[in-house]
């Protein structure tokens, strides 16, 4: 046992909580510090030398052109138990999965082609 831990074991109770609330300021000053400071290499980094930013800066800049407007895409496979819909983009629901691991092809899943353009109007 080293001679430190010795002395820390014979400390009274009072003398330890004492020692453990300077032990807290000095680690939250010197936690504070490093925070400053890595906030001041960040805004460095950033291209900005007025400071550490504040989290609502980080919000993302428009660009000078309005961002593309989308159509709608209309679904292509429903799940006959709940009416859920999926449009055939993106990751595959999990109903879809959970049917296609049971032996079901995702053709089952379909929405057939009747109304498709009363649909496309609405």
């Amino acid at each position: 046992m080293s001679p430190k831990k010795l002395e820390l074991e014979i400390m009274s109770l009072d003398d330890l909580w004492v020692l453990h609330e300077e032990i807290s300021g000095i680690l939250s000053a010197r936690i504070k510090a490093e925070k400053q400071e890595l906030e001041k290499r960040l805004a460095v980094l950033n291209g900005e030398a007025r400071g550490p930013r504040d989290p609502s800066s980080f919000e993302r800049v428009p660009d000078d052109k309005p961002r593309r407007r989308y159509p709608r895409v209309l679904p292509k496979y429903r799940n006959p138990q709940t009416s859920e819909t999926w449009s055939g983009r993106g990751k595959r629901p999990r109903w879809l999965v959970a049917a296609m691991k049971s032996g079901r092809k995702i053709e089952e899943f379909q929405i057939s082609d009747a109304g498709g353009k009363a649909r496309q109007r609405a």
